[in-house]
């Protein structure tokens, strides 16, 4: 504010506190007309009137003759031309003499001028002194030496408040950033202005203030404009900006989040994308995307975390073979790295999802099903792997995109490995003459499919870890079925119900959790462990679903993390309680339980087996004081330590399928345990939409209608031995029955043969029976006693 305005503004408050405002009924106590008001003589009138000015105090409108208001005005309004930049004073002051006018033309202009000016908005709502010397250079004394910006946020979050009821004040902001922005983009791009002004990112923390950005009068140009000029703020500026976001209140960062979240679906629903038009090539939607990661890991940072408890030594037990120098003498290494590069905003942050106990917004809430739908993973998975440099992969913000399209993307990565194993293969087999199997291929008995799968598996993990990425072929003894993926999914159901008989003793069962664990007790050798972990690895690989229930724990191990004390929750829950009693204690810890850093566990034979937490552990008691300790070497203990022979094995085979694939750097853990388990939840009716028809059935056909009224009416475990007969799995697979592609084809007329099906093409193959009861009759006995080829 300039000099004059100022002195006009403390002449007011002094005339207000010596003379008042002529208001009989007025009610503001700094006014000498409101009836509580003590009168101060001149010389305390003066100073109280600066201390007014200071804290923006009320001003009452002044009874003055129509010459003298008009000059007054006439003086101030000369002075808004001198406003460069915005503080408190100046907006009460310009809202004060707007209101007496009853004309906001002049508060209009100063918005529109500062708010379309970079440097403007870079001076203003400054926590220092605006009017300063040492800041009119539009940088603080020592820029860019903290993570805090110069923006006072509280002064910016009053002046909107304070002018956006006003009319045409929207419009002014809204012209003002569609004439800002483009010179800001450039600015970024061309003029490194953040590297040169640090407190440049003070535009952005402004103007994403605005709570209006969501609405119409934005989306179309400035919002997305927006978008882009901030996406071309270097990585050291994001981290300062996610950084301060993830301090704001829970409202305030998801009204950001839902701002980038609006754009991104009013604009995928307003256009039309195809093979030739991809989402991938929208500027709006890829900038939007980039805008949204930084509130991502705001809310990471924001929530709870833990970036300790890593272990990401398993890692590098996966064997590696010659495939990456083959890869590299066809030309094609860049095809099959094995993961994209260390996202830079990550690794400034320091955290990563898997870090991510509680984010402060749910990761649900970022998923963007308009565009999800939309993205076409085919593409998008070569922009990821091959193209990353020139094109924008979805993949890069996996957090937007839900767990089916995500798993698109690790479908295609899987079936370009297995094609690459055949190239390979083919290779070999041109230089050595030899012809191995481009597949691989396991022969079995029912009666010992663990002894003839597993050491199958290990000779195979031994000699060429790199056979476990062909894609899989089973055969039964003895039966005539072609694995074309049904009789895999058949394999891998029987070798689970064999492996998790708790009568071997590899897990243990939990009857109240219903849950598996490894067995700290087992006799089994590690090789076993890790033939189970290349079983599951393979179920993945290749697109199989498994019936296994594990607590989410293993799969946070699986991805990197130590178990820590929340996972025992659903892990241990009856031990979780029992602790975090202890934590809870009021009382005497040391006297009441009479608990050391010893501890008692049973063995398989139910025998007590003790175990010292720390070294003298029988002599230290428990106490408040160390009650936090004992409770995290035990959650250790139970969770990483005695298991850590049976887990690193499983993880080391786990990893042998899996170590070069995405899935590591696209899913969450509980989505992981989606990959392989499927969902429980069961929606027929959402399957019913999407199933085809064939051989001369319609969704019209009685024999159809009547199928389908059977189905519902039957019990949730009929319909899931219905699903088990049909596809091969009792789970739905990721998102959810509706993205189950299954076809119901007419197999002759009406007769006594039972329906049949083929579970590798999701087929059901139905006689159109003449009534709904022989139907019903006839289904239920094909789906209770199905098992195998050749039952009919």
């Amino acid at each position: 504010m300039s000099r004059s305005a100022a002195k006009n503004l403390i002449e007011r408050y002094f005339r207000q506190l010596t003379d008042g405002c002529g208001n009989d009924d007025c009610d503001n106590e700094f006014c000498a007309s409101c009836r509580r008001f003590r009168p101060l003589d001149k010389n305390a009138a003066a100073v109280r009137a600066l201390e007014l000015f200071k804290a923006n105090a009320k001003l009452c409108r002044l009874k003055t003759s129509p010459a003298e208001s008009d000059l007054q005005l006439l003086d101030l309004k000369e002075d808004f031309g001198d406003i460069h930049h915005l503080t408190d004073n100046t907006v009460c002051m310009i809202l004060s003499v707007c209101e007496e006018e009853r004309d906001y033309s002049a508060l209009i202009r100063v918005i529109g001028r500062v708010f379309s000016n970079a440097n403007a908005l870079i001076r203003s709502f400054r926590k220092d002194d605006p009017d300063s010397s040492k800041q009119k250079d539009g940088s603080s004394e020592q820029p860019g030496t903290s993570d805090e910006v110069t923006v006072d946020i509280d002064s910016v979050r009053r002046f909107y408040e304070r002018v956006q009821t006003i009319e045409q004040v929207e419009s002014a902001l809204v012209n003002a950033l569609i004439n800002l922005t483009p010179n800001v983009e450039l600015d970024l791009e061309y003029l490194e202005a953040y590297e040169t002004i640090p407190d440049y990112l003070n535009i952005f923390v402004i103007l994403m203030e605005n709570g209006n950005l969501h609405s119409p009068e934005y989306l179309d140009v400035a919002l997305p404009q927006l978008c882009k000029s901030m996406s071309k703020l270097p990585v050291a500026a994001l981290t300062r900006l996610s950084k301060l976001w993830s301090k704001y209140e829970l409202p305030r960062i998801r009204r950001i989040m839902e701002t980038f979240q609006q754009l991104i679906t009013y604009t995928v629903v307003s256009r039309d994308y195809d093979g030739e038009h991809l989402v991938n090539d929208d500027d709006t939607v890829v900038a939007a995307c980039k805008c949204l990661k930084v509130v991502f890991y705001a809310s990471l940072v924001g929530g709870d975390v833990d970036t300790e408890h890593n272990d990401d030594d398993g890692d590098s037990e996966a064997t590696d073979s010659d495939e990456l120098s083959l890869h590299e003498l066809l030309g094609e290494e860049r095809l099959y790295k094995k993961g994209p590069e260390v996202d830079l905003l990550e690794k400034e942050l320091g955290v990563r999802p898997i870090d991510s106990r509680k984010p402060l917004i749910a990761f649900e809430d970022f998923v963007n099903e308009s565009l999800s739908d939309v993205v076409e993973m085919d593409k998008d998975f070569t922009f990821f792997k091959v193209d990353a440099e020139t094109k924008f992969s979805f993949q890069t913000c996996p957090f937007v995109l839900n767990v089916f399209t995500k798993n698109q993307g690790l479908y295609y990565d899987n079936r370009i490995r297995m094609y690459s194993e055949r190239r390979l293969t083919a290779l070999y087999g041109m230089v050595q003459g030899q012809q191995p199997s481009p597949y691989l291929k396991l022969k079995v008995r029912r009666d010992h499919i663990i002894d003839d799968a597993l050491v199958r598996l290990e000779m195979v993990s031994l000699e060429n870890p790199s056979d476990l990425k062909k894609q899989l072929f089973v055969e039964f003894e003895g039966e005539q079925g072609v694995d074309e993926g049904g009789v895999s999914k058949e394999f891998f159901q029987l070798v689970l119900e064999e492996i998790f008989n708790p009568d071997i003793g590899m897990f243990a069962y939990d009857n109240d959790t219903r849950l598996f664990w490894f067995n700290s007790s087992s006799l089994e050798n590690e090789a076993q462990y890790t033939l189970v972990g290349i079983v599951l690895g393979l179920a993945i690989y290749n697109n199989c679903i498994l019936d296994v229930h594990f607590p989410m724990v293993v799969y946070r191990k699986l991805m990197g993390k130590k178990g820590t004390f929340p996972d025992l929750l659903d892990s241990h829950p009856v031990l979780y309680q029992s602790l975090k009693e202890l934590l809870n204690y009021g009382g005497d810890v040391e006297a009441d339980m009479a608990l050391t850093f010893r501890i008692c566990l049973a063995d398989l034979f139910g025998n007590p087996v003790f175990y010292d937490l720390k070294a003298k552990a029988e002599d230290i008691p428990v106490s408040r004081e160390n009650r936090q300790e004992f409770v995290d070497l035990y959650t250790d203990y139970i969770l990483n330590t005695s298991v850590e022979r049976q887990f690193r094995a499983f993880k080391k085979g786990f990893l042998m399928v899996t170590s070069e694939s995405p899935m590591k750097y696209l899913f969450r853990p509980e989505e992981v345990e989606l990959l392989i388990c499927g969902s429980r939840k069961l929606d027929f009716e959402a399957l019913e939409k999407t199933v085809e028809y064939d051989g001369g059935y319609t969704k019209d056909t009685q024999i159809v209608k009547d199928f389908w009224q059977t189905l519902h009416s039957f019990g949730e475990e009929q319909k899931r031995l219905f699903l088990q007969f049909t596809t091969g799995t009792d789970r739905a697979p990721v998102g959810g029955l509706g993205k189950l592609k299954m076809i119901i084809t007419k197999n002759g007329s009406d007769s006594d043969r039972l329906p049949t099906s083929h579970t590798c093409f999701n087929v059901l193959l139905l006689p159109e029976y003449s009534s709904k009861q022989k139907l019903r009759e006839r289904l239920l006995k094909a789906i209770t006693y199905a098992q195998g080829f050749g039952m009919l």
